[in-house]
């Protein structure tokens, strides 16, 4: 189940570098989703692209707080 707030789209991807990521993320006790996207997340950040951590609105309710 994807998360709230988050794009899901199907991934075509090598077979072996998925067993690669797989192994990384159990490594590091993160999900293989939770790995590409700390994978991504990190190659922006070697590119010098910064991305804007989300400000929580606190005039929306929480959908865990409903």
């Amino acid at each position: 189940m994807a998360s709230p707030g988050k794009k899901s789209f199907p991934l075509r991807i090598d077979p072996v570098l998925w067993a690669a990521i797989e192994r990384l993320a159990a490594q590091e006790i993160r999900s293989a989703n939770a790995q590409v996207e700390y994978l991504l997340r990190e190659a922006l950040s070697q590119r010098g692209i910064r991305l804007q951590i989300p400000v929580p609105n606190p005039d929306k309710p929480d959908s865990e707080s409903l």
